[in-house]
């Protein structure tokens, strides 16, 4: 696993999204792109922070930014969830761990006294050219959309 760094080229991302449409990163090229990674549909801090994108969609959308959430949920989940909390933002499904694992966000946790794998929760901010402008690693929600908002003005 390589942790990626800012500069670094973004990994490719080509998963189904929320309604079943192919998303390619490639299909963002002169845009700004938030690809944040979360663990699980419905749960708690993964609503909340979806929430908040949505909620900042249209500042977003200002900035010539464009908001990717991605996790290993089903489109099925992710339809759900989108119509269960009015999302605006594309939720991408990485079933296979792939891109996870491309992004190293795929990692041992632990919980409760158990060690497991699953999803850290983390946020890469890529830039019009495709690199990695910021990297935000085991984040913590409340505060971070805002954090995001503002590191894309700051580009």
């Amino acid at each position: 696993m390589t942790l990626l760094s800012v500069g670094d080229k973004a990994p490719d991302i080509t998963l189904p999204r929320d309604g079943g449409e192919i998303v390619n990163l490639a299909d963002f090229a002169g845009k700004n792109v938030v690809v944040y990674f979360y663990p699980r549909d419905n749960t708690p801090g993964c609503t909340k922070e979806a929430i908040g994108f949505t909620e900042n969609f249209a500042d977003f959308d200002a900035l010539n930014t464009v908001i990717l959430g991605v996790s290993k949920d089903s489109v099925k989940k992710h339809d759900n969830f989108v119509a269960k909390q009015n999302l605006k933002i594309a939720l991408l499904s990485d079933e296979d761990g792939d891109v996870c694992e491309r992004y190293g966000i795929w990692v041992e946790k632990k919980m409760y006294g158990k060690t497991f794998m699953g999803i850290e929760r983390a946020t890469f901010l890529i830039g019009a050219d495709g690199n990695i402008a910021k990297v935000w690693r085991k984040v913590r929600v409340p505060g971070h959309v805002e954090d995001v908002l503002q590191a894309v003005r700051d580009l």
